[in-house]
């Protein structure tokens, strides 16, 4: 029975994440999975490619796999080709690496069974979906096991449950399940697991795995290498600690070479892919940052901002606070402020669809050791009950969110201030709500006006071109006045059934209303994007 909270919340967070990618598979409607699509599908092409086709270069087989799956996004820009001729991959293969199990499994059971054995019928999907989350359950496990190294049962069951539930890393392990997000987390917790080992006891084997972690994550995300800085600072909260620290490597100066070679092996097969291929040992994948000039909306902004969406997650900053006396301090403290500015300084801010940020979510291991110190000091406050309600608001904030985003209510790139606060907790918002999206104005009701008939014709006449754009020749037209406004200010409705295009982005209305020799133009989308 001992620690039996942290154990109960790790099972149940277990039990939510296998029950969203469960919830999310979309079988009553007769799909089939697919997450290895759009950046996912970058990440995992290095399998199929190199195991059954034997073909990473030209790829001819893909064109009949995007055609039969749909696994693109419409076009290839997963890979690109080089001044030789051949494809080579944008993504890193690092995922891949790791995703290698999970492959073999389901590679295994299509040749076994009926199902095709091409890398993307469904054994190769459900391999892969729950192979993701089985990386995050062990390595939840493993945090829970480093948590209670420095704090209380009942602090560290909070905080695991608050770090899956109140956040946006269940989004990406059990629904967009085999991007990278699954399996760096994974290795954070693993770097932090063999620091604190080498720490205690040095030895050749936590030097070694400790370089082989980073190197791996390098490959991975190369922005991921910064994770280094959790060995490095590690034991350096103040001056006796950090000297203790330099003695302990002087005396050990053998295994930074160990975690050098270790390292260099974790990502010699990138090295290996591009000369393969591109004829060089180093890439330009084109990825690029403005570092002296970052995007604090990544954090604060209404699109998708981390303290907007998770509000949790400031907890996280405040954590930082609660540290001094820990070996941890300056590790989680350096990496997390350099890790955000490498974040919100990437050029492509909104970081494609997302909800909140979701290039943070693997670190989160690391900001999980400042978030349950602050955690444990609330919990010991005479207002710590306080928290329980709270953190079970924010958990069930955070899940009616990843419903409202799947089904793009919640939308993944045209967020607004004025359409959140309309659709918060709305998991089914009206169409006036949905307007915001395009609109800042909104009518709240229409009691006070008076409803005149100004304009009636027949049934609602279109004349349409060829190219599909309709105009409304007539309609019933009807204007409310309210006697609390100018009288040159009126509000003028419309009523019409429209039938939009079958287009995911075209299908808007698009209205001009003229008065003298000014207009007013709007555009406001018809449906939900997707």
């Amino acid at each position: 029975m001992k620690n039996i909270f942290s154990f109960v919340a790790c099972i149940l967070v277990s039990l939510v994440l296998i029950q969203h990618r469960v919830a999310y598979t979309d079988l009553s409607d007769g799909r089939k999975l697919n997450v290895a699509t759009w950046d996912a599908l970058g990440y995992y092409l290095y399998l199929p490619a190199a195991i059954i086709y034997n073909d990473a270069t030209e790829l001819n087989w893909f064109p009949e796999i995007d055609s039969t799956y749909d696994v693109s996004g419409g076009v290839l820009y997963q890979a690109q080709k080089t001044d030789n001729g051949n494809y080579v991959f944008k993504y890193l293969g690092g995922v891949a690496v790791m995703q290698l199990p999970s492959f073999l499994v389901g590679h295994a059971i299509a040749l076994s069974s009926d199902y095709k054995a091409d890398g993307f019928s469904p054994p190769y999907q459900y391999s892969l979906a729950f192979g993701a989350i089985l990386y995050c359950i062990l390595g939840l496990f493993l945090l829970r096991g480093i948590l209670l190294r420095y704090f209380s049962d009942l602090a560290t069951a909070v905080s695991l449950v608050l770090l899956v539930l109140a956040t946006n890393l269940i989004q990406y392990i059990s629904i967009d399940s085999i991007m990278s997000h699954s399996y760096i987390f994974f290795l954070y917790v693993m770097v932090i697991y063999t620091t604190i080992k080498w720490h205690i006891k040095p030895s050749v084997l936590w030097a070694s795995l400790t370089g082989l972690v980073i190197g791996i994550a390098t490959i991975c995300r190369p922005t991921e290498a910064i994770m280094f800085l959790i060995p490095l600072l590690w034991n350096t909260q103040n001056k006796e600690a950090s000297s203790k620290k330099w003695q302990l490597v002087k005396s050990h100066q053998s295994h930074l070479i160990y975690i050098a070679v270790f390292g260099f092996i974790g990502i010699l097969p990138q090295l290996i892919y591009w000369k393969l291929t591109a004829d060089t040992f180093v890439f330009n994948v084109g990825s690029k940052w403005v570092f002296l000039n970052p995007f604090f909306r990544v954090l604060f902004g209404w699109e998708k901002g981390w303290f907007i969406y998770t509000p949790v997650v400031i907890l996280f900053i405040i954590g930082f606070f609660y540290i001094k006396k820990f070996p941890f301090r300056k590790s989680v403290i350096v990496f997390s402020l350099l890790n955000i500015w490498v974040v919100i300084a990437w050029f492509d801010w909104r970081y494609g669809a997302t909800y909140s940020t979701r290039a943070l979510t693997q670190s989160y291991p690391v900001f999980a050791l400042g978030f349950t110190a602050i955690i444990e000091r609330i919990l010991n406050h005479k207002w710590g009950l306080a928290l329980f309600p709270i953190g079970i608001f924010l958990v069930f904030l955070n899940l009616v969110q990843i419903d409202q985003y799947n089904s793009t209510v919640l939308h993944y790139n045209d967020m607004n201030r004025k359409y959140y606060g309309k659709i918060l907790l709305d998991r089914d918002p009206n169409p006036i709500k949905m307007s915001l999206l395009d609109t800042d104005e909104y009518l709240n009701n229409e009691k006070g006006y008076k409803s005149t008939v100004i304009a009636k014709g027949n049934d609602s006449q279109l004349s349409c071109t060829n190219d599909s754009t309709c105009k409304i020749v007539s309609a019933t037209i009807q204007a409310w006045s309210n006697k609390r406004i100018s009288s040159q200010r009126k509000w003028i409705r419309i009523d019409a059934t429209i039938k939009g295009t079958n287009s995911v982005f075209s299908g808007r209305l698009q209205s001009t209303l003229q008065l003298g020799d000014s207009s007013k133009v709007s555009s406001i989308r018809l449906a939900r994007p997707l």
